[in-house]
């Protein structure tokens, strides 16, 4: 049952008096239940809990830890269909995207169970000493990563659970050993308490001490501000726009202990479609890029929102196509009318831009939220020129690319902002002679796919979500896979110290069986 109120550890609360209601897009309509937000003492409340959980939780063993997102799980699966209508109506997505979303959600947190269950995640490494080099002795000194501290995350819009509650931060963090606290999205604050009591519950069954997670309703910018700025928070996951993680990393900045906000802010993820690819293939990845351009109604960060190549008779047959294929599909609705509204906005804004022309515009009449999909299109000396194109247009929109030649073509990517992907379309061996293009996009994206779309993110240890800023606060670091659990973490080094005083990952006996680097080699041996 949701009550609307916040969870301060493993209690329910509201003590203040400030409420709102979510929004179901699809029916146009607030839905029924009154939400609470945070107040500043709840706020105290639910990071001195963490400050506190931390002291203990950070010292509990992998397999402890693997039982408890192992539980939250469980517990997730458990709400069925209660927490798939409460996703459905507070987002006007439909019920196989919130199970496919719930099937995410839970997979990820299997695989950071079985990640600190095996355990060799905190990168053991050992340089024993030697009391006897000349012309110095050396010290036994060994490291491994630790947690942190208590961790904010911050609910994203377009994925209720999956960059949520119980989402990609929040399960990295916990697999780190630090205690969370999540800013609930006003727009799914619903399904955010249904998955809230689920990772308390599964904290109360497998013992964690109270705090280990908090979930805070919020339904403006105050809340997310307080938090950020609380000296006993020690980091900050974020996915959302530009403009609301930038303002949280220079919130973060400017404390007087400055700690990491670890933010995604969205891309126009790059498609660079080459001659040949364009000549044999145009109708094929015209038909494939108006699917994806759609799918979610654009609502992805990994949208394709930008699609690159050298001017051509093929190139102007697959705009055409392009054109003809995205009118085909039916509007969808969008998250909540905020983001229609933003939509609109932007896409208005690019198309008043001067040499944008407009080669597709749905204009049927639909239901209100939702979007009417487009594709503009304007020369490489436009886009080069203009700043405002460079936009991110969050919704089922893109912008056709028309270089004069690959000189231009290398230009415009070298003079774009930091992408979470780019795309290459080519055939046969022709990429062969566009080095330059690949390293010049590979220098603006964390992701490169070849003859792929980009929207879909697979979830496991190769994949890399993030890339330079402004797509992501520091590209060193993904937000997807097992490898995000780097976020919460430091090396630390032991110095001298007793073997039966270090922790098991780096005593002599390697109790856990995990593999460690032992002066340079790496092995599961005990020294």
């Amino acid at each position: 049952m949701i009550t609307g109120k916040n969870y301060i550890g493993n209690q329910v609360s509201a003590k203040g008096n400030k409420t709102f209601k979510t929004f179901n897009p699809e029916l146009d309509q607030e839905n029924e239940i009154i939400f609470t937000e945070a107040t500043s003492e709840e706020i105290e409340e639910a990071v001195l809990l963490a400050s506190i959980a931390f002291k203990e939780y950070s010292k509990i063993s992998g397999a402890k830890k693997a039982a408890f997102l192992n539980a939250i799980a469980d517990e997730i699966l458990g709400l069925d269909q209660d927490l798939i209508h409460m996703y459905c109506a507070e987002t006007g997505l439909p019920e196989g995207r919130a199970i496919g979303e719930r099937g995410r959600t839970v997979g990820q947190l299997r695989s950071f169970a079985n990640l600190v269950l095996e355990g060799s995640w905190v990168e053991a490494t050992i340089d024993l000493a030697q009391p006897k080099r000349e012309p110095l002795p050396k010290s036994d000194l060994r490291k491994m990563l630790i947690p942190i501290g208590p961790v904010v995350v911050f609910g994203a819009s377009n994925f209720p659970l999956a960059y949520s509650t119980a989402g990609g931060d929040t399960a990295a963090a916990l697999a780190a050993g630090c205690p969370v606290i999540v800013k609930s999205h006003p727009m799914h604050a619903g399904t955010g308490e249904l998955v809230a009591s689920a990772i308390v519950k599964a904290a109360q069954k497998m013992g964690m001490p109270n705090g280990v997670f908090s979930n805070l309703n919020s339904s403006g910018i105050e809340v997310g501000q307080l938090l950020v700025q609380h000296p006993k928070v020690k980091a900050v996951g974020f996915t959302g726009s530009f403009k609301g993680g930038r303002a949280l990393y220079d919130l973060a900045a400017k404390r007087e202990e400055p700690i990491p906000v670890f933010a995604e802010m969205g891309s126009i993820n790059p498609v660079v479609i080459l001659p040949k690819a364009l000549k044999n293939r145009h109708q094929e990845i015209a038909k494939t890029y108006a699917n994806s351009i759609t799918v979610g109604t654009g609502q992805f960060c990994t949208n394709p929102g930008l699609i690159l190549g050298i001017q051509s008779d093929a190139f102007t047959s697959f705009i055409k196509n392009l054109s003809d294929e995205i009118l085909k599909i039916h509007p969808s609705c969008m998250l909540h009318p905020t983001i229609k509204n933003g939509y609109e906005i932007n896409k208005t804004k690019i198309i008043s831009q001067k040499n944008v022309s407009v080669v597709a515009n749905f204009d049927l009449e639909v239901s209100n939220n939702f979007a009417q999909q487009a594709i503009v299109t304007v020369d490489g000396t436009t886009f080069l020129e203009n700043p405002t194109l460079h936009l991110e247009v969050f919704g089922p929109f893109s912008m056709v690319v028309q270089c004069e030649n690959k000189a231009e073509l290398e230009t415009v990517i070298t003079h774009l902002e930091g992408q979470l992907t780019g795309t290459i379309l080519a055939d046969d061996q022709e990429i062969e002679n566009y080095e330059n293009i690949i390293l010049a996009l590979q220098n603006r994206v964390g992701r490169i796919i070849f003859n792929g779309v980009p929207t879909g993110v697979e979830v496991c240890e190769s994949m890399v979500h993030g890339g330079p800023y402004p797509a992501s606060t520091d590209s060193r670091f993904t937000a997807v896979g097992v490898n995000s659990i780097k976020r919460w973490v430091r090396p630390f080094c032991y110095q001298d110290w007793p073997n039966e005083l270090l922790p098991k990952e780096l005593q002599n006996e390697n109790p856990l069986g995990i593999n460690r680097k032992v002066d340079g080699i790496s092995t599961t041996e005990k020294i």
